[in-house]
This record gives structure tokens, sequence and C-alpha cells, in this order.
């Protein structure tokens, strides 16, 4: 059918997942046929996973949602430093809420092409609820939503919710971490399915701050990493005039620039993390030898977002069969 998942495929050369003759590398309980996923941020509402993953992407990962709809920051809330490939976003978990995502999750996961998908889920905390209501504002949406994710990741690290980023300091990031494992066992018990649990840390965080939340995240029974979110930091390498980052504002910074801290805090992590603990690496990637240096650091996966934006939906398959040989 013109339009249809087939021509999809066809239009970027992308190979039919179902019959993807592809080796795959097992991660988090599942297949994936790339180790390239998409970051959180593009799919807020887990409106098109399916097609996403038919681009050549081996797992999508959706959200952040948060456990209320809300609308976000005010637009405008996005903006391209095109000279450095880059993004700025204050976007502010827009989206409509853990319970519609957990509905549209569970019609994709109706059909065959679903079940096999490789779909994460980022939940974040609401813009109204109290730091110290943290906790139970992550279980609420752990609890609706790990019957379809192929792992649950919490995000602490987005710079655009006032406090979060707060919620990486040890003491406040405990009682988080353990509300999510604690829905995801529970998950388990019910359906006999394992739902990982990873925390997205910032690139901002101090070296020690990286370690200690590693750390944490052993004893909380967290399956990995995911690092790095955005950065909150206009490095003097930007070639983009200074007046205009100005004008711009506050938000979260994305693109190639953050590759160098995004590698750093790989290596980090590597080092502080038992072996078999699952590390994501995101920032800064845009070529197959940039996923390959990433895997060759110690990285389980990596995900990307920026470059997509720049590069177009054929990037992802380009990136997987540059991979494959």
């Amino acid at each position: 059918m013109p339009g249809g998942p087939g021509s999809l495929r066809a239009a970027f050369s992308v190979p039919d997942p179902m019959h993807d003759p592809r080796p795959t590398r097992r991660v988090l309980g599942a297949e994936h046929r790339s180790p390239l996923g998409l970051a959180a941020g593009f799919d807020k509402d887990g409106e098109v996973p399916l097609a996403l993953l038919d681009l050549g992407f081996g797992h999508v990962e959706v959200g952040t949602v948060t456990a209320k709809a809300q609308p976000g920051n005010q637009r405008p809330r996005s903006f391209r430093l095109v000279g450095d490939r880059a993004l700025i976003n204050r976007m502010g978990f827009n989206n409509h809420g853990a319970q519609a995502l957990a509905k549209r999750l569970a019609r994709a996961r109706r059909s065959e092409r679903g079940q096999r998908a490789v779909i994460g889920v980022n939940i974040g905390k609401s813009k109204v609820t109290a730091l110290e209501d943290a906790a139970e504002d992550y279980r609420f949406s752990a609890r609706l939503l790990a019957p379809y994710a192929d792992y649950l990741a919490i995000n602490v690290s987005s710079p655009n919710t006032p406090g979060l980023r707060d919620l990486q300091s040890v003491e406040m990031l405990r009682p988080i971490l353990e509300a999510v494992v604690q829905e995801a066992e529970l998950t388990r018990t019910r359906l006999r399915r394992e739902v990982p649990v990873l925390v997205k840390i910032a690139p901002d965080l101090h070296d020690e701050d990286v370690e200690a939340v590693a750390r944490l995240a052993t004893d909380a029974g967290l399956a990995g990493v995911i690092a790095t979110n955005t950065t909150i930091a206009r490095p003097d390498s930007l070639e983009t005039d200074r007046a205009r980052i100005e004008l711009i504002g506050a938000g979260g910074l994305s693109g190639p620039v953050l590759a160098g801290r995004s590698q750093e805090v790989l290596a980090l992590l590597r080092a502080t993390l038992p072996t078999d603990a699952v590390i994501i690496s995101c920032g800064g990637v845009s070529t197959a030898q940039d996923v390959q240096e990433r895997l060759d650091a110690g990285a389980d996966l990596v995900q990307g977002y920026t470059a997509m934006i720049y590069e177009g939906p054929a990037w992802p398959g380009r990136i997987a069969q540059e991979l494959a040989g």
C-alpha cells in the first residue's frame, strides 16, 4: 500500500525488521538490529515508535513523559545553531501524560510487529509536583508504563524543569530509583517479564558525582545508566555568534559540541559500574565511526537525536548499514 511501512523502508533502503538477516546484539533482554537508538525527546507521546524503528533505529526511547499531562514551556522553545549542527531546547516535558502514553503503547504491542519492537520509556517529574514528592510521581508513571516498556529510563537530568537536576544528588535520587525499581519488580511478578531500569544523567555533573550516581544505581538494583542528557554550558568552541546564543537564552544544548564530555562520562561510568551494567552513550553522535568509538569505549548501546534533525530520516538506516559492513 502506498505510504505504508514497506514503502517507507524501501525509500530509505532499510531492511524489513521482520525478515532482517543482520546479526543482532542482545542488550537489556532485547534483540537490537542496530546499536544506534533514538534518544528520548523526539516522540514524547509514543505516537510513531514503530515508524521510527522502520527508519533503521535499533530501539526507540519514547518520552519524556510525566505522571500528569503538561503543555511545556512557552514557545519558541527549540532553536537551531546551524553552524554548529547543534540545538538548544527548553521544551519543558510537553506531553499528554503517562495514562495517554500507556494506552498508545498498549495498542502498539497488540501486533506481532509491536511485540518485537524495542521501545524504552523515559519518565520525568511533573512540573507541578514538589521535589519532596518526586518519588511518588515517578512511581505513578512507572506503574502505568512498565508493562509496555522494554526498559524504563529515569530522567533527572533535563535542564528545563525547575529543580529537576537537584534530584541527581544521591540523597534525593535514592528514593526515586527505589520507587521505580519496586514498580518494575511488581511488573515482573505479574507479567513474568523483566523491565530493566536505567537513570539518565547530565553531562554537567562533576566527575565525583558521576561516580556517586553510578554506585547508587548499582546499590539500588538498576540495570545501568544513560549518559548524557543536554548541557547547560555554552562552550567557547561554538561557532554561532555569542549574541545569537545569548538571545536564545536558557535551554539544553545538544550536538557535536557535547561529544567530548559524553565520552569522558562514558569512561568514568565504565570504570565505576560493574562489568555487567549497561551503559547507553548519548551526546554528539553523528557518524558510524562515532557510534563504533562509543561501543569500543564500553558502551552497550548508543543513542542520537540532533544528528537526525540535520541529516534527515535516512540517517539511522545509513548508520546501521555502515556498521554492518
